[in-house]
């Protein structure tokens, strides 16, 4: 069974209050890095995994996509997405696994931070592959292999006992598989991958490597909020464009 940690008591509302701070890790590292590496999105069809409470869905509407479908596992999710449904825009409520379409349907699947909860990454790719038309992108984010591996065996940066952050602990790399931690709920498990564990992954299934990401901020960005200078000491987001 997939699990769906965002409609578990207390943790949407946690999430929510994370997201809501427009400084966080994912407005201004991963979705950045995501929007830098489109493609051209115009008249394209466009299928977005794990699309949560839609943003990307109507970032790429608003760039002149024909249609975008937006799928998600949680129910929660979804309804956030439903206040505001521009044209063109449906979502689907289902685990991204469980997922049917007909051979070359969309020009683009998008994915942000949702890969990391799949179990199979190898029989994802193989659909998605299967999914596009010849020339189309996928284009995904996860959790950082270096972050992901040590998850449920430590407990974040390693500090001296004044409080400072000495150093992100790598530990278990090659040890694949299912890591179970605590993210404002016990027991939420995802799944750590290697880097290249990842990309062998999209390349048996015949994809092209266009682009890889390890995104930091600006100069500026850290000026104005110096805490994500550590995403220069660790990765937190691993991003990549294939081509089919």
């Amino acid at each position: 069974m997939k699990q769906n940690i965002y409609d578990i008591p207390g943790f949407f509302e946690s999430y929510q209050r994370m997201r809501d701070k427009q400084h966080g890790l994912n407005a201004v590292l991963e979705q950045p890095a995501i929007l830098a590496l489109l493609p051209e999105v115009q008249g394209m069809s466009v299928l977005d995994l794990g699309c949560g409470a839609g943003e990307l869905c109507r970032r790429i509407s608003a760039l002149g996509a024909k249609n975008v479908i937006g799928v998600d596992i949680s129910s929660k999710m979804l309804e956030l997405a439903a206040s505001d449904i521009p044209a063109g825009v449906s979502f689907q409520h289902s685990a991204m696994e469980d997922l049917k379409f007909p051979v070359a349907t969309f020009d683009l699947v998008v994915s942000s931070l949702a890969f990391h909860y799949v179990k199979d990454l190898k029989d994802l790719a193989n659909n998605i592959y299967d999914w596009l038309k010849p020339g189309g992108f996928l284009l995904f984010s996860t959790e950082h292999p270096v972050s992901t591996c040590s998850q449920g065996i430590h407990h974040g940066w390693i500090k001296d006992s004044a409080g400072k952050k000495l150093y992100w602990p790598l530990d278990e790399y090659h040890l694949e598989g299912i890591r179970e931690s605590h993210w404002f709920v016990k027991g939420v498990i995802k799944y750590h991958r290697g880097i290249s564990t990842i990309l062998n992954s999209l390349l048996e299934a015949g994809f092209i490597i266009k682009a890889v990401e390890e995104p930091v901020a600006s100069e500026e960005d850290e000026k104005i909020w110096p805490e994500l200078k550590e995403a220069r000491r660790r990765p937190p987001f691993f991003i990549v464009k294939v081509s089919k």
